[in-house]
Formats: structure tokens, C-alpha cells, sequence
């Protein structure tokens, strides 16, 4: 099940600090949420390359099926900085609730809400010192050994400098093996400060189930548009669930 993850691509972080949407490995995520009393957890590394800067977040995804179609969500990250203004710290604490509203299975259909919150534990280091919101639906449609998942939503994004924004994503994945399955995305987000500009990404992951509760998840991608500079980002993460 690939559930939420935290942060998973933290745009470099020394040129935009943001809060991030996803489901392990992807930046799009899904709606659907761990199963009822089980647990998901996922020890991540997530970065990004932004004109000569690079960014990103390690940490753990916590999930718990708190209720029937009901998910609860926390991210405990620390964020780091490399290159100018190189710098390591707790990073904003994020906590979230999947509601799957519709579940078809006769006819391969879910729908979630997700709604979270990012706290400003890092005061001003890495974010806007202000509690953020990312207000998004997901939508997902399987048949065979293929699945379809995606939609996007509006984040209210306070702070000096900032503005709230729009995004989307979409991801087609399919099950290659009993324990390999693969998959391709593609995201938009409308520009989170004043003087930034869109920021699209590409993407290609893959979950690799080990014997017992562990998985192994990556993806990684170019990112167009937003600030001058080459830019790419990675993902990489040990999942357990029970």
C-alpha cells in the first residue's frame, strides 16, 4: 500500500522551503489508507538539486489505520542544506488524516481526502515559521495488475513572502512481480513565493518487497521550471509494515 510519506521530495531547501505531498515512493499519493489497527513506517532519505544548492530530509513516515478507511499520519523529519548557507536541524513536524469516502472494489474505484498539517517546529530555519495546510483529494482506478491514482489540491501557505497555491499529480504504476512493481509520474505546482514561478517534476520508482513486513522504495526525476539552476530529486526509503 503506498502511503503517505512525509516530505518526501523537500525542494531544495535553502531555495524554497515547502511542504510536500506524497505516497511512498512517489510524490503523487493515493487514497488508500493503511489497513484497519496495522502500521506503516518508512525510514526515508528524500533530496533535491536547486542551483548549486542541495536539500532534502531524512526521517520516519509514521501510519496508523486508526479506524476503518481512516488513516492517521506523522512525519518526523530532519532537513539538511548542502552548499551555501550548509546547515542540519529538526525540521516542521507533519500531521495528517486520509478519509477514503468511496471504496469500489467491483469496479476498481477509491476516493480519499487528505488534509495535513505542518507545524513550524523548525521556527524560521527551514520554513516560514507559520502552520501551513495542504487541502488535497486523491482518486484511484485499478484493473488487472495496473493502477491509475492522482488529483492534487490547494495549499494555504502563510509567511512573509509567501502565497498559497495550487497542485496535481498523477502516477501510473504496475505490478511486474509478486514482490516488484514500477511506476511513472508526473506533478505540477503553482509558485509558493511571490517571485517564484511553477515547478513541474518527472519520475520513475519502484517498491521492492523483501521477505516478511520490509520493502525497499525509490524514485527519482528531473524538476523543470521554478529557479535557475539544474535541478533533480531522489527518493529512498526502508519500509515496515505490521
Amino acid at each position: 500500500m503506498r502511503r503517505s510519506r512525509f516530505l518526501p521530495m523537500a525542494l531544495a531547501l535553502s531555495i524554497a522551503p515547502l511542504p510536500a505531498w506524497a505516497g511512498p515512493p512517489f510524490d503523487t499519493d493515493d487514497p488508500e489508507p493503511t489497513d484497519f489497527q496495522h502500521w506503516e513506517l518508512y525510514f526515508f532519505g528524500a533530496g533535491a538539486r536547486n542551483g548549486g544548492a542541495f536539500g532534502g530530509s531524512a526521517g520516519l513516515d509514521l501510519n496508523y489505520g486508526g479506524f476503518h478507511d481512516v488513516q492517521l499520519t506523522a512525519t518526523l523529519p530532519v532537513d539538511f542544506v548542502r552548499g551555501p548557507g550548509a546547515r542540519t536541524g529538526v525540521g516542521d513536524v507533519e500531521l495528517g488524516l486520509k478519509y477514503r469516502f468511496l471504496h469500489d472494489d467491483a469496479h476498481g474505484w477509491s476516493v480519499a481526502a487528505f488534509p495535513r498539517a505542518i507545524l513550524p517546529t523548525s521556527g524560521t530555519r527551514y520554513g516560514s515559521g507559520r502552520v501551513a495546510f495542504l487541502l488535497p483529494v486523491w482518486v484511484q482506478h485499478d484493473w488487472g495488475k495496473w493502477s491509475l491514482f492522482g488529483g492534487g489540491g490547494f495549499t494555504i501557505n502563510p509567511g512573509v513572502g509567501n502565497r498559497n497555491y495550487w497542485l496535481a499529480a498523477a502516477a501510473l504504476t504496475r505490478q511486474v512481480t509478486g514482490r516488484l512493481s514500477i511506476g511513472v509520474e508526473a506533478t505540477h505546482r503553482g509558485p509558493d513565493t511571490v517571485d517564484a514561478r511553477p515547478t513541474s517534476t518527472l519520475g520513475i520508482g519502484a517498491i521492492w518487497r523483501l521477505k516478511g513486513p520490509l520493502s525497499l522504495l525509490a524514485s527519482a526525476g528531473p524538476s523543470f521550471g521554478g529557479r535557475d539552476g539544474d535541478k533533480y530529486h531522489g527518493y529512498v526509503a526502508l519500509g515496515l509494515s505490521f
